[in-house]
């Protein structure tokens, strides 16, 4: 138990050093060597080798290595080729002032529902240039991108978050009507939903770094406050396009994750079969230069998955020091029948925040929760939305999560800025979401 919970020290250096440094890569692989070490003893260097190679091999690394990859790559062709700067033309007719650019972004974060990853990508892509237009801080953006990802993905019953939730269920005889009637129960993304679109319409006072953002902006600054070193192109270098080129791709990209099992990456290669189609017969490059710029896009994306290599190696060992499981079992000591809701939601969000583990943190918590809730008489819908919350919460909220790391790559907004910016707000869903469960404990 107790070495299980030493585990946490690694990760408290990654965010300790992230937040007072600025920067995530030195945190990082300072975190991964001291995971290792802990773990290995003096058997550190051959066990941090084979811990790379473990990362290497990891499917969820794989999968965030091609996705980052394959979305940087048609993001630099649909740039290139005029199609985002069309698409950015066409709504700016719509989006005329800053709480309309607000409520289009915030709209498409939900419509964009399939996955967390298409989510924080495509709207990033879609609505950057023209949020900047409207001198909206980035750092607004990247929460309204954030914040209607992983929240909108638990919410709708045909995501690949909730139908990964449903398969886990199944192990506890539970079917999709249970997943359905849960959906009421889950306060926190209800919540944190709500909280943007409030912001979004200046409904909602702006608190801690995103006021400062604001102040910077209105005070002339601009609305990206880090050094880009990537070349910026003006307009006038960029060629007249159709707004349709850049809808078109994503429209092929939504079809191919909803034809091919929700798979995401065979989205991606619907939506670059089409751009190549779209640019070839427009004359609008050559196909040469078509893969060239894919992969030149696509390189753009090695420091961020260099700093999610290393983060991963912290996360495998901590895992294996028992980290998860020493949490877990310390958090559902003695628990009250009208405190599990509140405890189900709180320490899943808590786990996955510090541990970064989002799907895996499923599989733990149903197993220990529902047969808990069954016990103590509660309804199973409360606990799924409880659990489905505080994944939610750990996905918005984790400081190295994948979802943070890629609103980072679609937005350019730091990893620690992101956390400072939705601190405020995340801190009062939490509370308005505890309170929830709390009573919907006590009236169960």
């Amino acid at each position: 138990m107790i070495n299980g919970l030493w585990a946490g020290i690694p990760l408290l250096i990654l965010i300790i050093g992230a937040l007072l440094t600025k920067r995530v890569i030195e945190s990082a692989v300072i975190s991964s060597i001291a995971a290792v070490a802990m773990l290995d003893g003096a058997h550190f260097v051959p066990a941090y080798i084979e811990k790379m190679y473990a990362v290497l091999t990891n499917p969820s690394f794989q999968l965030l290595i091609l996705v980052a990859v394959g979305f940087a790559g048609l993001s630099g062709i649909l740039e290139k080729s005029g199609a985002m700067y069309g698409f950015r033309k066409k709504m700016e007719r719509i989006c005329k002032t800053k709480k309309s650019t607000g409520f289009f972004t915030w709209l498409l974060g939900g419509l964009i529902f399939i996955d967390d990853y298409l989510n924080a990508l495509a709207v990033s892509a879609s609505m950057k240039g023209i949020s900047d237009a409207k001198r909206i801080p980035r750092e607004h953006l990247a929460y309204t991108v954030n914040c209607m990802g992983a929240c909108v993905c638990v919410l709708i019953p045909v995501s690949s978050w909730s139908a990964f939730a449903v398969g886990c269920m199944a192990e506890q005889n539970l079917s999709f009507a249970a997943y359905l009637h849960a959906i009421p129960y889950m306060f926190y993304p209800i919540v944190a939903i709500i909280l943007s679109l409030l912001l979004t319409q200046e409904k909602f006072p702006l608190l801690g770094r995103l006021k400062q953002a604001y102040l910077r902006v209105e005070g002339g600054g601009p609305v990206l406050d880090t050094a880009d070193p990537r070349p910026k192109t003006s307009d006038s270098e960029i060629p007249s396009s159709s707004y349709l080129n850049f809808l078109l791709p994503m429209a092929a990209l939504v079809a191919g994750v909803l034809l091919f099992d929700q798979d995401i990456l065979a989205g991606i290669l619907c939506a670059a079969a089409v751009l190549l189609i779209l640019v070839l017969t427009q004359h609008l490059m050559k196909v040469t230069v078509f893969f060239d710029l894919f992969l030149e896009s696509g390189a753009s994306m090695t420091p961020l998955l260099i700093i999610i290599f290393f983060a991963f190696i912290m996360e495998m060992s901590a895992d294996e020091m028992g980290f998860t499981t020493a949490i877990s079992t310390v958090l559902c000591r003695a628990v009250p029948a009208w405190l599990i809701p509140a405890l189900a939601f709180l320490s899943t969000a808590g786990i996955t925040f510090f541990a970064a583990s989002f799907w895996a943190m499923i599989v733990i918590a149903f197993p220990i929760f529902l047969p808990m809730a069954a016990q103590a008489g509660i309804d199973p819908s409360i606990i799924i939305g409880a659990v489905m919350s505080g994944v939610a919460l750990g996905s918005q909220a984790c400081l190295y999560s994948d979802a943070i790391f890629m609103v980072s790559a679609g937005t350019d907004v730091p990893n620690d800025v992101q956390f400072k910016t939705a601190l405020p707000y995340v801190g009062i869903g939490v509370c308005v979401a505890s309170a929830a469960f709390l009573l919907a404990g006590i009236l169960h």
